[in-house]
This record gives structure tokens, C-alpha cells and sequence, in this order.
């Protein structure tokens, strides 16, 4: 079911399970080093079917199911099929940036045909979507998508709930300031507020009555996520977090030319070649072939931009230019 402003039918659980970001999608990120992809992914997620079922929990994604708006690949998108099925609870699913081609879910996005075939229940538009019975307190869940805004007063969106969570997708400044996120705000009358979009697991912040939570992802797919450790987690009836592990391996990402001794406080990351160079020389090297999505390449270009201090427009218009290049290469591949 797509949801704008509908809600579900209430659900009696042992709490909500809370699956951060999968970015389920066919194509290899460019530093894995994983043999099969997405095997890693999708094992993850049955073993979050696993817990959901053994301990009787609702299911909640953060968002970013899918890790391009239209996945092509028939065979993956039959193979999450059978794995969401195979939840008691039907998942509940917020609409992440990856999961759309335009400012809003639509039907040509693949996450759309999974709501529209009841696989899954897709959160469209910012709304209370239902309440969860957890023993004799009841708690009542809200959602906005990626691009809508956060509600700063939840009064009314529920009546009686003991506890009130709202789950978003959004650059939130969890660990300080920084262009364009948003720093943690009281929302009136919500309790938790729990994010997706950002991959690392965040200190819980205060603001008012609300505490902000980010849980992170389950798929570590940049050099950045070398330390995260990808977890689920089980929202209890007094609004904790508990963390669940998962399968992952820890050695996954080609580091080649990107880390030098951690050991050493001064080490930095070795200078590449010029990411605009590289860029140029994208269509016939080899780096494309290491990097489906162009992720070698765009680490280089980043670190680029970091030391150079690169104007805004700059980043624009090189950023524009290599996913030309990546999707240029897919359809010749």
C-alpha cells in the first residue's frame, strides 16, 4: 500500500524493529570488494526477518530501500520480494532520496510497485500512519519523507498514545553544523524523532522533550563506514533504541591509494592525480570498471574539492559530468 495521509490498522507487537538505509541495488559500490553483491544486502535483511518474526516485532525502514529510484535488475527485485514477504508484520517503509527520481514518490519508481503490490507499506506524504500496542502501552508512529517537511508540533496526530515517535529522512546536524543540516528542534508533543539518510550511527540529542536518534545503515557502501558497525534495532514501549547484530564482514572495502597509517595522528590520505583529470579520462581507463556507480572516481573528486576549497558551482557541474560518464558506461556495459 502507498500511503499519503491514509493510516494502517493498529498492531499489537513486542516492539518496532528499525532497519537503517539497505540500498538494496544491483550494482556493486565502487570500493566493495564483495565477490557476489548484493548478497551482503540481502542476507542482512532475512536475518532482520528472522528477529522481526522471533520476537514478534513491527517493522520500520528508514528509508533508501532501493539505491537507485529504478532498479533494473528483475532478477534482485524478485529476489527482496521473497525476502519482505517473509515478514509477519508488513513493513513500513519511509521514502528516502534513493527511492525517488523527483521531489516525491511516483510510479515509475521501483519502491512504488512494491507498495502498489502490497509487499510493503510505503509512506508517500508527511502523516501519523498508526498506532503499535507494545504490552499495555500504546505508542503512536508518524512519518515524513525525504524532502517534506519535519513537523514542529505533533499535537493531535495521535489521542491517548503513551508514547509518541516520529521517523524522518533527513540531513539532521547530529555531531554539529554544517551547510544544509538541520539541527535537532523540539517537535511538540513527539517523544522520539528516529532519522535515516545518514549512514554513521549518532549520539542521541535532546532538544525540549524530543530526542533525536539516527540508528545508521545496514549496507556500508563508502571508505567513510569503515568503523561503523551495521546494526538493527528494537524501539522498546519507553522509546529506547536496542541494538541488534547482524552479518557483515569487517574487511570489505579496496583501500588502494585512499588510507595511510591510522597509527600516526598527522597521517593524511595520500594526494591522488587530479580528480578533473581523472574525471576526463573516466570513459577509457579502467576505473569504471572497478566502480559501476563511479565511486573511486567521485572519493578522488570529493578530496579534490576538500583540499581545494571548491566553489559550490564547480562541485555542480564536475558532480553533473560524472554521472553522465557513470551512466554512459552502464548502458554500454
Amino acid at each position: 500500500m502507498i500511503l499519503s495521509g491514509d493510516r494502517l490498522p493498529p498492531v499489537a507487537c513486542n516492539g518496532v524493529l528499525v532497519i537503517g538505509d539497505p540500498h538494496v541495488g544491483s550494482r556493486r559500490p565502487g570500493r566493495r570488494k564483495d565477490a557476489v553483491w548484493p548478497q551482503a544486502v540481502l542476507g542482512k535483511l532475512e536475518r532482520c526477518v528472522a528477529i522481526a518474526n522471533e520476537r514478534g516485532l513491527a517493522v520500520v525502514i528508514l528509508g533508501d530501500l532501493f539505491d537507485r529510484p529504478v532498479e533494473t535488475d528483475e532478477a534482485l527485485k524478485n529476489q527482496l520480494i521473497r525476502v519482505l514477504k517473509g515478514f509477519r508484520h508488513r513493513p513500513i517503509v519511509n521514502v528516502g532520496n534513493h527511492d525517488i527520481q523527483h521531489t516525491t514518490l511516483t510510479d515509475s519508481d521501483s519502491l512504488a510497485l512494491l507498495g502498489l503490490c502490497d509487499v510493503i507499506d510505503v509512506v508517500a506524504a508527511p502523516s501519523p500512519v498508526t498506532e503499535v500496542q507494545i504490552g499495555a502501552r500504546r505508542i503512536g508512529i508518524g512519518m515524513t519523507p525525504y524532502g517534506q517537511a519535519i513537523p514542529t508540533d505533533a499535537r493531535g496526530s495521535f489521542a491517548g498514545v503513551d508514547l509518541h515517535a516520529w521517523f524522518t529522512h533527513h540531513d539532521i546536524a547530529f555531531d554539529g553544523g554544517y551547510p544544509g543540516a538541520v539541527p535537532p528542534f523540539a517537535v511538540e508533543g513527539c517523544d522520539v524523532l528516529i532519522n535515516g539518510h545518514i549512514h554513521k550511527t549518532q549520539k542521541s540529542v535532546l532538544a525540549g522533550r524530543t530526542r533525536w536518534m539516527n540508528p545508521g545503515t545496514i549496507t556500508r557502501q563508502s571508505v567513510d563506514l569503515v568503523d561503523h558497525v551495521p546494526r538493527a534495532w528494537i524501539l522498546d514501549a519507553g522509546g529506547g533504541l536496542e541494538p541488534q547484530a547482524l552479518p557483515f564482514e569487517s574487511n570489505v572495502f579496496d583501500l588502494t591509494g585512499r588510507v595511510v597509517d591510522a597509527a600516526d595522528g598527522d597521517a593524511v590520505a595520500r594526494e591522488v592525480e587530479s580528480a578533473f583529470v581523472t574525471l576526463l579520462q573516466a570513459e577509457s581507463a579502467t576505473e569504471l570498471k572497478r566502480s559501476g556507480d563511479g565511486s573511486i572516481i567521485r572519493d578522488e573528486i570529493e578530496a579534490k574539492f576538500a583540499s581545494d576549497n571548491t566553489s559550490d558551482a564547480v562541485r555542480a557541474i564536475v558532480r553533473s559530468l560524472l554521472g553522465e560518464a557513470v551512466e554512459r558506461h552502464a548502458t554500454q556495459s
